[in-house]
């Protein structure tokens, strides 16, 4: 008991999930129907993408990209390869990932060649791309991955919708790094390679992890109705390879993911709550999205507000836009302020004023052509 008690001490999100989770419990009774109206299969999909991604930090499987990074000998050509680094590879191993392979390795590289005035700027356009180029893909960020199983449509119908959003936020992200470095665009930096290189002994594992990966997409591309299969395949591929990393994965975000679930079903069933919900949310869904992202995320906040949305393009801009305005809007922004306290202890202060400023000045450039973005209909 004094276990749980300390994680949910440390968990704020999970703490907050499991309390939502009985308030609505008690509200609406639970009966047989509350089970079948969990998104069973988001949580299983999720379950196999943490468990993968986790080899993938592990094993390194980025290594190659690290090292490519270490070359560069500008300080404006780096950043534009850690930034985008950030940004497309979030479109594949999510955005939390992304952030955790990339934010060290940018502190690693800018300590050592005496550059950490950039650090807290570069880190935090990193967490803009993160949450902007996870977007694009169904699988780039968990609020995309349950967001696309309601939504009856292809993976390339969704990745055509959220282009416009993906483009337009590079262009930004290039004129943000151009204007940090606008005093001097050609000063140099000589970066130290990695402390931690790769070892090989972890071949065989990679190339498991990797063939994993591809059957996730394709169970999230084609959504076949096999994917319970596909689950126990995965963790049964892991178990035997690697059990230890199973002790690893993030099951906290599993359990948030759940309670939240429970929470919206039980709304969703009391027919009172849920017509005032539906009437204060429909039409207003890019609102609410950003709005109640600032309270319990763009994660939770998706799961709460999709039975009561009419206008899916609306709810899913403001999730992707959410991350924008404060560390809660999005549990990437979570994760990047904690991997650069525990660099820089008691500079929290400091990274949330830059992040502030930063994502403000990119939140209030896109804010609006979002909205009007969010018009135009998915099916």
């Amino acid at each position: 008991m004094k276990k749980v008690i300390q994680l949910l001490k440390k968990e704020l999100m999970l703490t907050l999930s499991v309390l939502a989770a009985a308030l609505a419990l008690i509200v609406t009774p639970p009966t047989p129907q509350l089970l079948r109206d969990i998104d069973w299969r988001t949580l299983g999909t999720l379950l196999m993408m943490l468990c993968v991604l986790e080899g993938f930090k592990r094993e390194n499987v980025l290594e190659p990209v690290v090292r490519l990074a270490s070359r560069m000998k500008r300080m404006t050509t780096l950043s534009l390869f850690l930034v985008f680094g950030v940004f497309f590879t979030s479109m594949f191993v999510t955005n939390d990932v992304s952030l955790i392979i990339f934010v060290p390795l940018t502190i690693l590289l800018f300590r050592n060649a005496g550059k950490e005035r950039y650090i807290l700027p570069i880190i935090s356009m990193e967490n803009i791309a993160a949450i902007r180029g996870s977007l694009l893909t169904p699988f780039g960020s968990p609020q995309n991955l349950f967001l696309f199983g309601q939504a009856e449509v292809t993976a390339g119908h969704f990745m055509l919708h959220m282009m416009p959003l993906c483009a337009s936020s590079a262009l930004l992200l290039v004129i943000f790094v151009f204007f940090l470095y606008r005093k001097n665009l050609r000063e140099e930096i000589s970066a130290a390679g990695r402390e931690d290189p790769r070892q090989d002994s972890g071949r065989v594992r990679r190339i498991v992890y990797l063939l994993l990966f591809a059957l996730i997409i394709a169970v999230i591309v084609t959504r076949t109705a096999l994917w319970p299969y596909a689950v126990v395949l995965v963790l049964g591929v892991i178990a035997l390879t690697d059990r230890r990393l199973l002790l690893q994965v993030d099951y906290v975000l599993i359990v948030t993911f759940f309670c939240f679930f429970v929470f919206s079903s039980s709304i969703a069933a009391n027919q009172h709550i849920a017509g005032i919900l539906k009437q204060a949310v429909a039409g207003n869904e890019y609102w609410w999205a950003i709005g109640l992202s600032q309270i319990i995320s763009n994660v939770p906040a998706s799961i709460v507000l999709y039975p009561f949305s009419e206008n899916f393009a609306g709810l899913i801009y403001g999730a992707d836009t959410a991350g924008l305005c404060s560390l809660i809007g999005s549990l990437a922004s979570v994760i990047n302020y904690r991997i650069y306290v525990r660099e820089y202890p008691g500079n929290g202060g400091k990274f949330i004023r830059v992040f502030t400023l930063v994502s403000w000045a990119f939140f209030l450039i896109v804010v609006i052509p979002g909205f009007l973005l969010s018009r135009w209909k998915f099916f």
